[in-house]
């Protein structure tokens, strides 16, 4: 008995020593792995906009200037972080599928970040280079090299079944579960396929190709419901049907959502410092020369550019802060609400232009109003966003939404508040620039420095709010309850109808 107690044990020893081994030769959870290639992606999403902060404006043709700066550079910048956020996006769906990583995956894997870093440098060229189609031809070439690497990961996945997620390797349909991952990876890269061949003979065209890679799956979905509307919701056949299939249309976690932008927030605040450090670092000849060797009133010359620093690292800080506040409250994140959240995100990680144009007011005095209203429009927009996404969230409130920031919930009142805050100050700011064009500058800092503030004391004046109105409330007259109180008792007395 005790012979066979041992054998047992024996084999039971040789199965978890064969699992360890299998772990430990390079099996292992993506978890890990998906959570590098989101920093990574969100880091090159946001550094698309160095090209733009680093563009030198004329300061005699300012006007000209400007504008071919939000025709072009601007408008391509959000372009391209668009692009990334797809690629993002069909990155988490393809980790949806894979569960676990061997090293052959992780190299694979390696390949296609390494593709991805230098998606800024062909962004660079065609900013510098709008006319020339190069630029376009190299970047929609990096898309299709990530889109093949990927496709690369998922046929390695498929053919070895053990890495797969373990609800598709169990799946008679495991065929389908592939082309529709492929479908979701490779749709991208065909449109910039097609991107390329134009742009070397037609390259507008390309543009708007380009375009459609953000919007297809939107347009996709649109399709489909107007097909539905109009034509009547078919049945799928019985055979097609799995216990596991990937829906394209289908939202993203909060989580993921959240990590992405988190990441997003943080390389946008990050970036600011880097300029500090490059641009307001004084070269010690020059302090010996003009300021007497005195490190200290060398350094109170760049007091304008550290205040434009610390307004717009508040900026950046706050809108992370409302962002927070609202997915603290988000149960469930749509399709729209993350497309929203992704426009957003594109113009957070414009704030650096803006920190750009407010550190050149002592520089270009001249050009101050322009340049505030610059900043103004890139806030707005991104606190626009996050509001348009509550607003998204308030029609399927019950699903979307706690209970406690619903219509009449205890935090709906200072949700609202706080998300219409930055929106109403940006706007407010640039309406007064037109009206008092001599005061711009001064604005600006006035809002910046007031807009923390408010801030701090926004719950405190919400609830004063609230009390107020509960007082009028309760100063009612209560002549009607009474009334309305003896006609009940009244009835009560009645005799009830036959």
């Amino acid at each position: 008995m005790s012979r066979l107690q041992t054998q047992e044990q024996a084999v039971d020893s040789d199965g978890d020593s064969s699992l360890y081994r299998r772990d430990k030769e390079g099996t292992q959870s993506s978890h890990r792995m998906l959570g590098f290639s989101d920093a990574l992606l969100s880091i090159i999403a946001t550094v698309m906009i160095l090209p733009v902060t680093h563009t030198e404006i004329s300061p005699e043709q300012f006007d000209k200037s400007i504008q071919k700066l939000l025709a072009t550079r601007i408008a391509v910048y959000l372009m391209t972080f668009l692009i990334v956020t797809v690629a993002w996006t069909a990155h988490t769906r393809l980790f949806q599928v894979v569960g676990k990583i061997d090293d052959t995956l992780a190299l694979l894997n390696l390949a296609c970040m390494m593709t991805i870093t230098l998606l800024p440098y062909t962004f660079s060229l065609m900013v510098t280079f709008p006319d020339v189609p190069l630029g376009i031809f190299l970047f929609c070439m990096c898309v299709i090299a990530i889109g093949s690497v990927q496709a690369m990961i998922v046929g390695y996945a498929f053919h070895f079944p053990h890495l797969l997620n373990p609800q598709i390797r169990c799946s008679p349909h495991r065929a389908l579960s592939r082309q529709h991952i492929l479908y979701l990876v490779l749709r991208g890269p065909a449109l910039c396929f097609v991107a390329a061949v134009f742009s070397l003979f037609f390259f507008p065209l390309s543009y708007l190709l380009m375009v459609t890679v953000i919007f297809l799956p939107h347009i996709s979905k649109a399709t489909t419901w107007c097909k539905d509307k109009f034509m009547g919701h078919r049945e799928s056949p019985a055979h097609t049907v799995e216990p596991f299939s990937i829906d394209l249309h289908a939202p993203l976690s909060k989580e993921r959502v959240e990590a992405f932008s988190d990441g997003v927030y943080a390389i946008v605040a990050t970036l600011l410092i880097l300029d500090i450090c490059e641009d307001n670092v004084p070269d010690p000849k020059d302090v010996q020369e003009k300021f007497s060797g005195s490190l200290v009133a060398a350094l109170g010359a760049y007091g304008p550019q550290f205040l434009a620093y610390f307004g717009s690292f508040a900026t950046v800080g706050l809108l992370w802060f409302a962002h927070h506040s609202l997915f603290l409250h988000v149960r469930k994140a749509t399709q729209t609400m993350g497309l929203l959240n992704i426009l957003s995100l594109a113009f957070v990680g414009g704030l650096p232009l803006a920190y750009q144009q407010t550190s050149a007011f002592a520089r270009q005095p001249r050009d101050e109003l322009e340049r505030v209203r610059v900043s103004c429009a890139i806030i707005f927009f991104a606190s626009i966003f996050q509001f348009a996404i509550w607003t998204t969230a308030l029609l399927h409130q019950t699903e979307t939404l706690q209970p406690t920031v619903q219509f009449g919930g205890q935090e709906h009142a200072f949700m609202f508040a706080k998300l219409v805050l930055y929106p109403c100050a940006s706007l407010l700011a640039f309406a007064a620039t037109c009206l008092l064009s001599r005061f711009s500058t001064a604005i600006f800092h006035l809002m910046q420095i007031s807009v923390p503030f408010a801030f701090l004391l926004l719950r405190l004046l919400v609830r004063l709010a609230l009390a107020s109105l509960q007082v009028l409330r309760d100063l009612w007259p209560e002549h009607p309850q009474q009334d309305q109180g003896e006609a009940e008792t009244q009835s009560q007395l009645l005799p009830a109808p036959c």
